[in-house]
């Protein structure tokens, strides 16, 4: 029987091998489960391979956090042992962390064939390193497994062969409603002091917006506008960058916001169920928020997630006050946009769509 490695490093991952893995599995394939160690520690790590029910990872290789250089080169070193001890017939990577580019490149280099889970997406901004690292991984990759529309509508403009490339929908959505009952046994809102509906929920890491004391100052001056509690799990970058920048005062001088330490997946979306708004600067919980119908306004000028902005409930405000204090007006008055059923349908039927695809390359 065929074996598939499956690569994961950093937490975004998880969540969105969890559902292919399980399908995998189902067809009888040998599998093998590669952790990167980009993101480590039970926090960061370990409690979301319990909540997915994922197994230990046959291999896990220690890389630690470093600069993108250094991790991708730390990645590729450990990998290549890995693969040349056990060579599988697929390798299959995750998202956009330099993890993902790191394993598709070691494995096209011994000739394996490689697999993208969420191929085609594009921000086109060439200052995220995330950016790079989903266009380096496209053109590596023999089959791309792509999220939305949009992500089709760029690797055909980029000139992929498309007989590469299936539409299989959000796979981040998909593990979301697999979780949904254990979700709604959750009562995170009360463990943290605020009433369901009653909070805002906040999620700031990337490096625009937390690695110069400038942008840094401009994320606080956004939660003081917020009314209301606001839930903060502070991403180890977001509290190293408050220490480093001496900010962590004015943090805590904006009475309103608390900070918690990084959730577990489960209790997360469970806040994120019951919030009022978000604001984040992240990619996944674009596809959450919309799912959940939450208002979710993103730090960000741009996002490779288009479809969250036209069907779901995202809206770009980057640090601009002015579009924050807009989309909070929506938010108070109930005018706030809907999700559509569109977001829905993306998130069925994705994993299967994806092992029907893993099969058909190798012959089964």
């Amino acid at each position: 029987m065929p074996t598939v490695c499956t690569v994961v490093g950093a937490r975004p991952n998880y969540m969105k091998a969890g559902p292919l893995h399980a399908e995998l599995r189902g067809l009888g394939l040998r599998q093998v489960l590669v952790h990167t160690g980009q993101h480590y520690g039970d926090a960061m790590s370990g409690v979301f391979f319990r909540q997915l029910g994922l197994p230990e990872p046959d291999h896990h290789l220690g890389v630690g956090s470093g600069s993108h250089a250094e991790t991708t080169g730390r990645v590729m070193a450990a990998f290549e042992r890995v693969l040349l001890a056990d060579p599988p017939d697929l390798v299959v990577v995750v998202g956009d962390v330099d993890s993902t580019l790191a394993a598709a490149l070691t494995a096209r280099k011994l000739h394996i064939p490689v697999a993208h889970v969420e191929a085609g997406l594009r921000s086109f901004d060439e200052t995220m390193p995330e950016e790079i690292n989903r266009r380096l991984t496209d053109s590596l990759a023999n089959l791309l497994f792509a999220s939305e529309p949009s992500a089709m509508g760029n690797l055909r403009r980029e000139g992929v062969d498309m007989d590469r490339a299936r539409l299989t929908g959000d796979v981040m959505l998909e593990s979301l409603d697999r979780h949904l009952e254990s979700i709604r046994c959750a009562c995170a809102a009360r463990e943290h002091g605020v009433e369901p509906g009653g909070y805002a929920l906040c999620t700031i890491h990337r490096p625009h917006n937390v690695d110069t004391p400038e942008a840094l100052t401009e994320i606080l001056n956004l939660l003081e506008m917020v009314e209301g509690p606001i839930l903060l799990p502070l991403h180890p970058r977001t509290k190293n960058r408050l220490a480093a920048f001496d900010l962590d005062g004015r943090l805590a001088a904006i009475r309103h916001v608390r900070p918690v330490e990084p959730l577990p997946y489960l209790g997360f979306l469970d806040l994120m169920r019951s919030c009022r708004l978000l604001l984040s600067d992240s990619g996944s919980v674009q596809a959450e928020a919309s799912w959940f119908d939450a208002p979710c306004l993103i730090c960000r000028e741009n996002t490779e997630r288009p479809v969250y902005v036209e069907e779901g409930t995202t809206t770009l405000v980057g640090r601009d006050p002015d579009k924050l204090a807009g989309a909070l007006r929506a938010v108070e008055a109930g005018t706030y946009k809907r999700s559509t059923p569109r977001v829905r349908e993306l998130g069925r039927g994705v994993a299967r769509s994806m092992a029907e695809g893993v099969a058909a390359f190798l012959g089964l």
